[in-house]
């Protein structure tokens, strides 16, 4: 059950980007069959050997691509659904004769998602490509990090899963309000590049305006700014602090210990950050990171702990909130976002093929 009830989605199976877009759509309540590999191995990404959570709440048939009469299989399935997304390089669909012209011509209101990294048009549409360099590309990557330091990647978010899958997912949704108002579908050209860029529009905004400099880890939001930075604490442990505003900076003063004091530097003179930044650090470095938290936890201060992965799964607000949950023994993040009268919810994760009877059967066949 959710918003997404009655939505039936065909997704060729893949890694990153589209697997996640599939994983939100499920997670809202659409029925989405997956497309294996007949023969694929349970459970795994690739060869990376990790269980991949991004199926859940989805069904699979493991097909093979190059059989004819496993092609008719995977055409009676899109006849039945709205959405199909795939995430080859192009032209691959096209020569298995399942690109947009010929399903589209069997269903014409089919919205037809397309996730790649940079495009289905340009020079570099038919390369080989990772995350890393999708960010690198838009500016992105070039803007995160340290001053006179290597550009820091964030992890595969912002381009994977930012940039890419909730822009095919968002593509998908808007295309399919419109097919259901007027019985067209059309094509979804998701590209990682694209999605990157738009992450990116405020930041260009501030550029323009003189706000920001074109040079990484000397503007407000990415580290250059002493009240917007990350602090090691007397455990080794650290703390992230966002006091941008006036009055959250002063709750930072105070909880520091150092309102009052005519000797700090004035926040408003960017030539006086790095003397700010030492006088904050020694400070943040004479106390623990639980101790400091226990000062700043509930004031609008905008200090919080830097948590692990797993450290996060046992914060007090997540807990309370819900952010986490366990299926079949294995935690992960909920359902995001929600919703009062239609709740998604988080499905277990199927073996490749653990489903293909059963679709079969639903298709006749």
């Amino acid at each position: 059950m959710g918003p997404l009830e009655g939505v039936r989605v065909v997704e060729f199976a893949g890694l990153g980007p589209g697997p996640f877009c599939g994983m939100l759509l499920a997670d809202l309540g659409a029925d989405v069959v997956r497309i294996d590999r007949r023969g694929a191995r349970a459970g795994l990404v690739g060869s990376l050997g990790a269980t991949s959570l991004l199926d859940r709440g989805k069904r699979s048939i493991a097909l093979d691509l190059k059989d004819p009469a496993d092609l008719d299989v995977v055409r009676a399935l899109v006849r039945r659904s709205d959405v199909l997304t795939e995430g080859f390089r192009p032209g691959v669909m096209e020569r298995l004769g399942l690109g947009p012209e010929e399903l589209m011509g069997e269903h014409p209101a089919l919205v037809y998602g397309r996730m790649t990294g940079w495009g289905q048009t340009g020079p570099l549409a038919h390369s080989a490509g990772h995350d890393i360099g999708y960010i690198a590309l838009t500016g992105a990557l070039g803007a995160s990090g340290r001053p006179d330091e290597r550009p820091a990647p964030p992890l595969n978010l912002l381009g994977d899963f930012g940039g890419g899958g909730v822009f095919l997912a968002l593509g998908v949704l808007a295309a399919l309000i419109s097919a259901r108002a007027t019985g067209r579908g059309q094509v979804v050209d998701a590209a990682i590049v694209d999605g990157t860029a738009v992450l990116t529009t405020m930041i260009h905004g501030m550029l323009d305006a003189g706000a920001w400099t074109d040079r990484r880890g000397r503007n407000l939001l990415d580290t250059g700014a002493p009240f917007y930075d990350v602090y090691r604490c007397a455990d080794g442990e650290f703390l992230a602090v966002g006091a941008l505003e006036e009055q959250f900076y002063a709750a930072l003063v105070a909880g520091l210990g150092l309102a009052g004091d005519d000797t700090l530097p004035d926040r408003a003179d960017p030539r006086r950050w790095p003397e700010l930044r030492e006088r904050f650090a020694a400070v943040f470095a004479t106390r623990t990171r639980a101790e400091w938290w226990s000062v700043f936890q509930g004031t609008d201060a905008c200090v919080a702990p830097v948590w692990s992965l797993l450290e996060a799964m046992d914060d007090g607000h997540n807990r309370a909130r819900g952010v986490f949950v366990e299926v079949d023994g294995v935690r992960q993040p909920a359902v995001a976002p929600r919703f009062s009268r239609t709740p998604g919810s988080v499905g277990r994760v199927p073996a490749p093929g653990q489903h293909s009877e059963e679709i079969r059967t639903e298709l006749g066949l």
